[in-house]
């Protein structure tokens, strides 16, 4: 096996923030699904996956071991039911569960940076993220809302190109239902502000190309409106006539199956994919801000979404979930959503 293929055996799953659910569902997920973690690592601290272990094995419980590896290729030593961590950044003493603190979120965002860069480096196959505390990355002097604004500019640098020059975009599905988001972590004023032409084509133009790699032929794309209606002929307000609408227009004459915009109340509806269906009307609704586009399938099950970034150079997805800062540490976090994550990646990057 050459350096490139073994490479793609390899996926980095980063610890999330300490004091949140991100490192305790990262060991269920070792215990309910080894078979999809074959080839995985976490990026983070050995102290913090230690206790993480302990916690889901219970009191008086017996934790699995953590196994402190040193590069991605050692992960093959690792023993069945033991946790494969590569120590990234500084030592950290385990913060206190549920509570915002700069040391987890410097934690937590070195742990995001690593695996960014070995991916974009060629030496793992895919990143899997657990959850982030954007308050708590904030006061660790981070200069991003998120994780995919992070992504997007380590991608960025390591190309040598302007953050604008490397668009993504955020989208989120499961079995049901796929959306992709115009803007992402910005106020909805803000939001309807920036919406423009312009970024609507983009992420269209973004979108299929994504999602014909996934499918293996051209996807079916609609369009959510902004507005009630989606504007109603101009009675609710002009985006979709002025903005949107055009922006399809354009799409369709560059060869991209999109149509809309639609009555954003009643599209994802079509789009659903329900049981005993093969698919739904659309294989994917652009939504024209954060909550338009995820609300639809976090109701349809928060437990089996996964957001993945769309328009970067490597493999990116998480669960669709926070970092439950309310149940954190008390054993009930559920690995569902980031298992379908993990599996999602690796089907996204041919393992």
């Amino acid at each position: 096996m050459d350096a490139s293929s073994a490479a793609h055996s390899f996926f980095a799953i980063t610890q999330g923030d300490p004091a949140g659910i991100g490192p305790e569902i990262v060991v269920r997920a070792w215990h309910e699904a080894p078979d999809a973690l074959r080839g995985a690592f976490v990026a983070g601290d050995v102290a913090v996956m230690r206790r993480a272990s302990q916690l889901v094995a219970g009191p008086g419980g017996i934790a699995w071991p953590v196994a402190q590896i040193a590069q991605p290729a050692d992960v093959r030593q690792v023993p069945p039911r033991c946790i494969p961590v590569l120590q990234v950044g500084e030592p950290l003493v385990p913060p206190d569960y549920g509570r915002i603190s700069a040391g987890a979120g410097r934690s937590a965002g070195t742990a995001v940076e690593w695996a960014a860069r070995a991916a974009l480096r060629g030496e793992v196959a895919a990143m899997v993220t657990a959850p982030l505390h954007k308050e708590a990355l904030s006061a660790a002097g981070y200069g991003f809302p998120g994780h995919t604004e992070l992504l997007q500019a380590e991608a960025a640098a390591f190309q040598g190109r302007g953050i604008d020059d490397v668009p993504v975009r955020m989208m989120l599905a499961n079995d049901e239902l796929r959306t992709v988001l115009v803007s992402i972590h910005v106020s909805l004023r803000e939001a309807i502000d920036r919406l423009s032409r312009a970024g609507v084509l983009q992420t269209l133009r973004i979108t299929h190309a994504s999602l014909a790699r996934m499918l293996g032929r051209a996807p079916r794309i609609a369009v959510a409106g902004l507005n009630p209606h989606a504007g109603e002929g101009g009675l609710f307000g002009r985006e979709e006539i002025d903005l949107i609408a055009p922006a399809v227009a354009d799409a369709r004459a560059e060869g991209i199956d999109a149509s809309g915009p639609y009555a954003p109340d009643t599209v994802f509806m079509r789009a659903r994919r329900l049981p005993g269906r093969t698919a739904g009307e659309f294989d994917a609704v652009i939504a024209m801000y954060h909550d338009q586009g995820l609300i639809p399938v976090k109701y349809l099950g928060v437990e089996t979404g996964v957001n993945v970034t769309l328009g970067l150079p490597f493999v990116r997805t998480s669960p669709d979930h926070g970092t439950a800062f309310d149940i954190a540490g008390r054993g009930l976090a559920k690995a569902d959503s980031l298992i379908a994550a993990v599996r999602m990646a690796r089907s996204l990057a041919g393992g």
